[in-house]
């Protein structure tokens, strides 16, 4: 390899270590984003002489490239923060996908007794390429709405999962035994992606950000792999990157919701659950105390300290801006206000805070469940838009509830409490939240955006 070329390799993996250190933080996440950005630039840059194309190759990557990249750039500009989660999932899909298209071009160039060290690395990049492209276009198509939220499950699912993983190991030590055939690695790239599909369907929408997480892992180890088979410094650095931060968020975000990743992954989580100690309690003969904005708006100008907890709700209403002006207007009035961030509120990791970032909510008041938590029973009211089972105190208090030991903001503590809700239903756990029957609890039900607009009117007038 020119000197050059290696170079300019380790330059682009200095970047994308560099730029997922500035990720780690809200207040350097859009430079980490640039940072990496050039790096992976410089890498695509350096790749071009390794390729040797010949005409037909060169015509076919700029056309990929003219296509692919407004594609992508126009995609990511114009997708609303509600759908950021999906864009997410399609992107990592398109990766692992990629990755799984490689392995078989090597494969095929390969013959059909390709030595261990390309064939391994290219099987392995193909079948967990294959559950990452499928998986991740299941999680899409939840997130999406195009098919139900709620876990897929049927009696001896995990009985054929577990046939289908023997069926794809015994496909892949044939190949690696016998003979690389194509009818060998296209079953297995077959019987990889129905394993994705299998594989995703029976996790409930709440449980998502986690997949979400889990997918992105295993794009980056295809990836990693990829570059192995390709002999491509840069591939392996990034796909390691990215399969080891994935790995780490996986865990992190696992342990945010008081479970362990398996019972995420098999534990059909999303379900309305019935009987077991109270978790599918019900509204019947309970009352709620609903306020107006009015109301709302005058117990907010007069607090001393208001913790804003932020939700899905808020993102499908796109009115973190409204949000972001109405803390304006209490700031103005002496009022403290922060931010309480629930690890996985959203449908994504990071969701909340991606979503108050746009609208230029400062990152000092934006503060992690472990540092907020203290912080409520001196707080006078707590403001929750759009979330649910993140500040649902069955967690703490209902032994049979499907979200029990799972962390949450102790939005219950406040000495006043106003929900922000459409309606009384659920959130996507699935259970009644005993929050919005507290005496202390008003609910304000209407579209989060045209509610905040109305507060922000009444805080001025108060």
């Amino acid at each position: 390899m020119n000197i050059w070329i290696a170079l300019a390799y380790l330059l682009a993996a200095v970047l994308f270590i560099l730029g997922l250190k500035q990720l780690s933080n809200p207040r350097g996440a859009r430079r980490g984003n640039q940072t990496a950005a050039v790096g992976m630039v410089i890498a695509l840059l350096a790749t071009i002489p390794l390729l040797h194309f010949t005409t037909a190759g060169i015509v076919v990557t700029i056309l990929g490239l003219a296509i692919g990249a407004p594609v992508g750039a126009i995609s990511a500009r114009r997708v609303h923060m509600t759908a950021m989660p999906q864009m997410v999932a399609a992107f990592n899909g398109v990766g692992g996908g990629a990755a799984a298209l490689v392995a078989i071009s090597e494969l095929l160039h390969a013959g059909t007794h390709p030595a261990f060290q390309l064939a391994f690395p290219s099987i392995f990049s193909m079948v967990v390429g294959g559950i990452s492209f499928a998986g991740s276009a299941i999680a899409f198509a939840k997130l999406q709405g195009m098919i139900t939220g709620t876990p897929i499950t049927y009696a001896g699912q995990q009985v054929v999962n577990g046939l289908l993983a023997i069926a794809i190991v015994s496909l892949a030590v044939a190949n690696l035994t016998v003979a690389s055939q194509p009818i060998f690695f296209v079953t297995l790239l077959a019987l990889a992606l129905v394993l994705g599909v299998a594989f995703v369907i029976p996790i409930g929408g709440a449980d998502m950000p986690v997949v979400i997480s889990l997918l992105n892992a295993f794009t980056g180890l295809a990836v990693a792999a990829s570059g192995f088979v390709l002999n491509n410094f840069a591939l392996i650095v990034a796909g390691t990157l990215v399969g080891a931060s994935g790995t780490l968020l996986t865990t992190l975000m696992s342990q945010a919701m008081g479970r362990s990743l398996a019972n995420v992954l098999f534990g059909a989580f999303g379900q309305i659950q019935v009987g077991a100690g109270g978790a599918a309690a019900t509204a019947e003969g309970k009352s709620v105390r609903a306020g107006s904005p009015e109301d709302v708006g005058t117990m907010l100008a007069y607090a001393r300290k208001v913790i804003i907890v932020p939700g899905y709700g808020l993102a499908v209403a796109q009115g973190q801006h409204a949000l972001k002006e109405l803390a304006d207007e209490l700031e103005k009035r002496g009022v403290e206000v922060e931010y309480a961030i629930h690890p996985v509120a959203g449908r994504m990791p990071g969701h909340m805070n991606v979503l108050l970032a746009e609208a230029n909510v400062p990152y000092e008041q934006l503060k992690e469940m472990d540092e907020i938590n203290g912080e409520f029973p001196s707080t006078d009211v707590a403001l929750v838009v759009g979330a649910n089972d993140v500040v649902n105190p069955a967690a703490h208090t209902t032994p049979g509830s499907p979200i029990y030991g799972m962390p949450i903001l102790n939005v219950d503590q406040a000495k006043n409490i106003v929900f922000m809700k459409r309606s009384m239903r659920p959130g996507f756990a699935g259970i009644d939240n005993e929050l919005l029957y507290d005496p202390k609890t008003i609910m304000l039900f209407g579209d989060a955006k045209d509610s905040l607009t109305k507060l922000i009117a009444a805080v001025k007038a108060a």
